[in-house]
């Protein structure tokens, strides 16, 4: 029995490689970090 990771929003071949999914959470976990970067930036207006 295998199983089918390949659906979903990322439907092609190796959707579920650790390299994909390593590059997929660096581009999630750094777009949240320069969200909240920004975001106490425009707060306290940080230098």
């Amino acid at each position: 029995m295998s199983a089918d990771f390949d659906r979903g929003i990322m439907k092609f071949k190796g959707a579920d490689s650790p390299l994909a999914i390593a590059i997929s959470s660096v581009i999630v976990l750094g777009s949240i970090g320069l969200l909240v970067w920004w975001a106490l930036g425009s707060a306290y207006v940080l230098q």
